[in-house]
């Protein structure tokens, strides 16, 4: 390894060098999502499918790729819209053919997580998946053979340096790398490639590293390319209602962990509901029967008031709404990078403020000495607890003109230290700990538009860092005060068990990524809570049916590891539960419609008494009373389908989700109604502008005017027209 990487014009030149230097057998490592370096990775792939003396395995999670459609209609919906949003996203080509299952023998793709949904139907992708918590994915690539990483970096001159930026993805490079310089000192051979791509925000703190990481560098500006920015998923009432419930479960000067989606949306807007609009915050929970439901709950371990001293984040994933939390002043609780200064802070004893105080505390717990040696002064200067034009001269403190004594014990001395020598504020704080981003472009470009200093409050680091307690846990332990964990499921079972990756079968949704370790780090806290937020049902095929199950043949989190579960009708507290009051206690949260089978079950496998009834207040979980209870909202211009804006058309809005809806209960099997199938001869004039959109506006053929009436029988269906 040099100082400076190679630098290569070229992405062609640049797997040439490194196939002559590795050999034909390639380990590739390519991060999750958008830091895929995807012209080098292509480049890779084209030399392997073009000859077969090369064997390239690559591992990797999350490829992003286009939406695929499988008709006519989604083609009409989705290329335009694919074409808008995706425009110069160079395609990754080894997703087609994995979906497909024609990759040549001498090409194996591994992940560790799918895009969501993306590989079900893929046998191949399926037998090549590998399940392994975030965590311990260094471990298992190593164990693979990796030799060979291309990442995504972003490039900046800082303070008169050329550095680059992990940006995105530091989240197992920061790991890997050291470890796979470990091997090449045993004389492993490995390469190291990065692309440059000037679209990444620049990402300061551990993200930010010198050119010596890598071994050679592709920078250009032609393969600057658009970064991958999934627009936002409307947001629906029954997001909101688990979101209403989520955010009473948060404690003010706590730690939170949230995902991306619509239910990551729905839990930033009803906090930002209860810091700025508390008086409406309030009243919906009380019109939900949260507060009354809920009362010991969130007084024991959340809150519903203003948040005063705010949140921190330690999340895998830094996703639009932090920024979002951020501007509305409820993400602002900075965390410190020494656990005895941030013990301090969580006591009260000292604050973000620097004053006489300050030290004695310092001196009092013993950070530091009474006499300050060099290290001490060192240490409180990269702290900014002393400021930065100070020098210390054996013993002595050189502030301007003056020498001052290094020695807090001596009275006169201490006074001229508080006078001369202290800074205004501490340094080096952050608001958020993430290892990867994703997200619409507007949140690319709200990172981009930051100063510096509100881009290294929001520290991007790697993942053994934020998934795990161990390593550094006295820091962690002191950061993740009230830590709630916010995470996903799909279905959980009466035992409390919780599937949130796969189904029944053994197909892998997408995967586990970092959702064991959250859940059980917030076991391994003495004041942290794992939060699942669970969808009540699920349609399919016209048919509706419970996420809340008796079992199931898959698991994510074993019920041992049972904590929160969350539906849009209530919290159910399984922490330390026994089986009976797991059981009950997600009944009651269950849908109603579902409730006296699911009752039955349990009854007669033994796991609840013959003697329980559900409860009547837990007897009308229905969609109809929580649309009821939205609506005067909603009328108010609150909870909006898309809170945070969403880049595509009203009318495309509208055809997604009446196409979406006509899908999922399928088209033979739904029952019409007359009035929607009038609405199929004549067109109306607010029809039009959807079959424009769909280019069917003016159908030539047989095949398009049936489409045309499919198109109209779904809008007319969604109430639309």
């Amino acid at each position: 390894m040099t100082d400076q990487p190679i630098a290569f014009p070229d992405v062609e030149s640049c797997v040439e060098a490194t196939l002559a230097k590795i050999g034909r057998r390639i380990v590739l490592g390519t991060p999750l999502g958008v830091g895929k370096a995807n012209h080098l990775v292509n480049e890779l792939f084209r030399r392997a499918h073009e000859d077969p003396r090369i064997e390239l395995r690559i591992f990797t999670a999350l490829s992003l790729a286009r939406p695929r459609w499988e008709n006519e209609l989604g083609r009409r919906l989705l290329e335009p819209m694919s074409e808008r949003l995706f425009a110069g996203y160079p395609e990754l080509e080894y997703v087609d053919p994995l979906r497909r299952g024609m990759l040549p023998d001498n090409i194996r793709v591994s992940e560790f997580y799918f895009q969501p949904g993306s590989f079900l139907a893929s046998p191949l992708a399926q037998q090549n998946y590998v399940s392994s918590n975030y965590t311990h994915v260094v471990r298992d690539v190593l164990g693979a053979g990796i030799n060979v990483i291309a990442q995504l970096v972003g490039k900046s001159d800082v303070d008169g340096a050329i550095r680059y930026s992990l940006s995105c993805n530091s989240d197992l490079t920061l790991d890997l790398i050291p470890r796979m310089r470990e091997e090449e000192r045993r004389g492993k051979k490995i390469a190291v490639l990065a692309q440059v791509n000037r679209n990444l925000p620049f990402m300061f703190g551990d993200a930010a590293v010198a050119p010596a990481e890598f071994d050679a560098v592709v920078d250009d500006p032609r393969y600057d390319f658009p970064l991958f920015a999934p627009p936002n998923r409307p947001v629906e009432t029954a997001d909101y209602m688990i979101a209403l419930h989520v955010s009473a479960l948060i404690r003010d000067g706590g730690t939170l962990q949230i995902g991306i989606g619509s239910l990551g949306d729905a839990v930033t807007y009803v906090l930002k509901l209860r810091h700025l609009k508390n008086d409406v915050y309030a009243a919906l929970l009380e019109s939900a029967g949260i507060t009354g439901r809920s009362a010991d709950i969130v007084e024991r371990w959340g809150g519903t008031a203003p948040f005063q001293e705010g949140l921190y984040a330690a999340t895998e994933m830094l996703v639009n709404g932090f920024l979002d939390l951020y501007r509305s002043g409820i993400l602002k609780r900075r965390v410190y990078s020494h656990p005895g200064i941030q013990r301090l802070l969580n006591a009260g004893r000292i604050g973000e403020a620097v004053t006489p105080a300050t030290l004695e505390a310092l001196v009092e717990d013993g950070i530091v000495s009474g006499r300050l040696t060099r290290a001490d002064f060192d240490f409180l200067q990269s702290h900014g607890i002393f400021k930065k034009e100070l020098t210390y001269e054996e013993g002595t403190i050189r502030a301007g003109n003056a020498l001052i004594t290094a020695d807090l014990a001596d009275p006169a001395a201490a006074k001229l230290i508080f006078r001369h020598c202290l800074g205004k504020r501490l340094e080096g704080g952050v608001v958020a700990h993430a290892c990867f981003f994703l997200g619409p472009q507007n949140f690319y470009d709200a990172l981009r538009r930051m100063d510096r200093a509100e881009r290294e409050a929001f520290g991007m680091t790697a993942i053994s860092f934020v998934n795990q307690l161990y390593g550094q846990e006295d820091l962690k332990r002191a950061q993740r005060k009230h830590a709630r964990f916010l995470n996903t499921g799909l279905i959980a079972t009466l035992s409390g068990a919780v599937v949130s990756d796969a189904l029944e079968d053994g197909r892998v949704l997408s995967g586990v990524g970092g959702q064991y370790n959250f859940v059980a780090m917030a076991h391994a806290l003495e004041d942290g809570r794992s939060i699942l937020m669970i969808k009540s049902t699920r349609e399919n095929g016209g048919s509706v049916r419970s996420n809340i199950c008796f079992s199931y043949g898959c698991t994510t989190i074993p019920r041992q590891l049972r904590d929160l579960v969350v539906t849009e009708y209530g919290i159910a507290d399984l922490r330390g539960r026994t089986d009976e009051e797991v059981a009950t206690a997600l009944l009651e949260i269950a849908d109603s419609r579902f409730q006296d089978e699911l009752l039955e079950q349990a009854k007669r496998a033994g796991k609840v008494s013959r003697r329980y009834r559900i409860p009547d207040v837990c007897r009308n979980n229905r969609p109809e009373r929580l649309t009821a209870i939205l609506a005067p909202l909603h009328e108010r211009g609150l909870f909006e389908e898309f809170p945070f804006g969403t880049d595509l058309t009203a009318e495309e809005v509208v055809l997604a989700k009446a196409l979406s809806a006509l899908k999922e209960r399928g088209l033979r099997n739904a029952l019409p109604r007359l009035r929607d199938l009038g609405k199929t001869f004549a067109i109306s004039e607010k029809a039009r502008p959807y079959l424009q959109r769909m280019r069917l506006d003016a159908p030539r053929t047989i095949k398009e005017k049936m489409l045309q009436r499919i198109v109209l029988y779904a809008l007319a269906a969604a109430n639309a027209i």
